[in-house]
């Protein structure tokens, strides 16, 4: 059992959407808002870990990060 986590959002200019890269097994998410990838990791993150971890502490320290990139002219 690892003493914590991570999350990434990553942002998908090709369809136009919030996808995740992150180290919490079974964890996918997908979302059109960064607001709406939020609340998803929040409800899921939870899920997975209980599922796919056998995770039984209440309070895991999670690293969330969201990466877009932007061009400028």
């Amino acid at each position: 059992m690892k003493s914590s986590y991570y999350v990434k959002a990553l942002w998908d200019p090709e369809a136009s959407v919030w996808v995740s890269e992150t180290d919490v097994p079974g964890l996918v998410i997908e979302a059109n808002t960064l607001s709406e990838f939020e609340s998803l990791m929040v409800e899921l993150t939870p899920e997975m870990l209980a599922t796919n971890e056998e995770h039984h502490k209440k309070n895991v320290p999670l690293v969330f990060t969201a990466h877009r990139e932007l061009a400028i002219s």
